[in-house]
Formats: C-alpha cells, structure tokens, sequence
C-alpha cells in the first residue's frame, strides 16, 4: 500500500508541477505577445523617424533655416519696396498731370 500511497503523492506532485509549468508557459506567450507588440511599435516609429530623416535632408537640400528666414527678410523688404515706388509713382503722376494741367492753362 506504501508503494500506491507512493505514486499517487508522486503522481500529483507531478501533475502539479505540469500545472505550474503550463502557467508559466502562458505567462511566457503574453509577455512575448507584449514585446512583439512593443516591437511592432517600435518599427512603426523607426519609419517615422526615417520619413522625417528623408525630409530634412530635402529640405536641407534647398536651404537652411537661417537662410530662409532671411530670404523670408529680404522678401518683406522687396514687398515693403514694391508699395513704396508704386505709392511714389503715383504721387509723381499725380504732381506732373497737375502741372500740366496749369501749364495748359497758363500757355
């Protein structure tokens, strides 16, 4: 009876170190589904970061930022430019039909 005694401790000893065993397997697969998961993320934002990589050598390509900020100067300038001469422009043809107003008046 010792020996039946004997196996059926060992019996569920066994058994529940499978239990214990299959438990931490599937511990195991959610903690690999995380980091697969995790990893996918990581992929996505790697592909990100190379379009943006991708883009800034383009731009770079073009000009710096400094150089366009000052391009961006330099053409507020030329606009600020535009509407003076076409302010002064006009302010000449303005004085010139008038003076020849008085001179066809005068002669």
């Amino acid at each position: 009876m010792d020996i039946a005694n004997g196996w059926e401790t060992y019996s569920k000893l066994v058994l529940q170190q499978l239990e214990t065993m299959a438990s931490g397997i599937e511990g195991l697969r959610t903690e690999l589904q995380d980091v697969k998961n995790q990893l996918t993320e990581l992929k996505a934002k790697e592909d990100r970061v190379q379009d943006l990589k991708v883009w800034k050598e383009k731009i770079a390509e073009v000009a710096s930022p400094t150089q366009m900020k000052i391009k961006f100067k330099e053409v507020e300038d030329l606009k600020t430019f535009k509407t003076r001469a076409i302010t002064m422009f006009m302010v000449v043809q303005a004085v010139m039909g008038i003076a020849i107003a008085i001179a066809l008046e005068i002669f």
